[in-house]
């Protein structure tokens, strides 16, 4: 006799439990992961700018802006050579002293303020690693050489001044938001958060509005419900499922 072998509704009702299970832990793992990551964005911007606060207490200055910050650290040859003080491999480039902490408008392969930042926050132990102080040869943020990741995927931070009155743009609230801290995504600069997560982050540590307090919200057009740049009382876009919604400002966070 010929005997044909099958399985039965059983196995095949384990089988698919198994699956359940396994597809069950794996979102419930990386729902974990993802909150541990937006816990860290909280923790890195307090750490972020209690050294901005300290490095400008000790050398009454700001990083970046600093302008005898080669008499300390020594001079980068390369980009700071009409600069005084000594060459050294680690070195800085002085700063303006004007109270902002200013780009160059994404110019590539140059010095800047900018990210001039992390480079002497670094080089005064405030924070860990090692910073170039120089954008990149082909995109100006290059993570983990010129400023810091974020444990947030593909996110990083920058400090940088910027006043947007008075009339804002589609990203930007109209504030003069003075030497703002952001997170953002870590080669374009745009977003890197849900409305729901910057919604969250937000109310944790400020007022829970895009447009009020502290901390705001930025990519508008996308992050928020607000008709315009002016629409300080509005919320964030809860509805959006988009990954890429929201960046955040710390407004005056040094």
């Amino acid at each position: 006799m010929n005997h044909r072998t099958a399985f039965s509704l059983i196995e095949l009702s384990i089988v698919l439990v198994i699956l359940g299970l396994l597809t069950g832990g794996i979102l419930a793992g990386r729902s974990l992961i993802r909150a541990s990551e937006l816990r860290a964005v909280m923790t890195e911007s307090d750490r972020f700018r209690t050294a901005g606060h300290a490095f400008r207490d000790k050398y009454m200055a700001l990083p970046g802006d600093m302008t005898n910050a080669t008499a300390f650290w020594g001079k980068n040859a390369t980009y700071c050579n009409g600069h005084p003080g000594v060459a050294t491999v680690s070195g800085t480039c002085n700063g303006d002293g004007s109270g902002r902490i200013t780009s160059n408008g994404g110019t590539l392969n140059q010095t800047v303020e900018q990210l001039q930042v992390w480079n002497q926050l670094a080089l005064a132990g405030l924070i860990t690693g090692m910073y170039s102080g120089i954008s990149g040869s082909s995109v100006f943020y290059v993570p983990e050489v010129n400023l810091p990741a974020s444990k947030l995927a593909k996110a990083s931070w920058t400090w940088m001044y910027v006043n947007y009155l008075p009339s804002g743009d589609t990203w930007n609230f109209a504030y003069d938001v003075g030497n703002r801290l952001r997170i953002h995504d870590h080669i374009t600069g745009g977003g890197v958060l849900r409305a729901e997560e910057a919604w969250n982050i937000d109310t944790k540590l400020d007022d829970g509005q895009p447009g009020t307090g502290k901390i705001i919200g930025v990519l508008r057009n996308n992050c928020t419900n607000a008709s315009s740049a002016t629409d300080y009382s509005t919320v964030y876009r809860l509805t959006s499922t988009s990954l890429t919604a929201c960046s955040l400002d710390w407004r005056n966070a040094i």
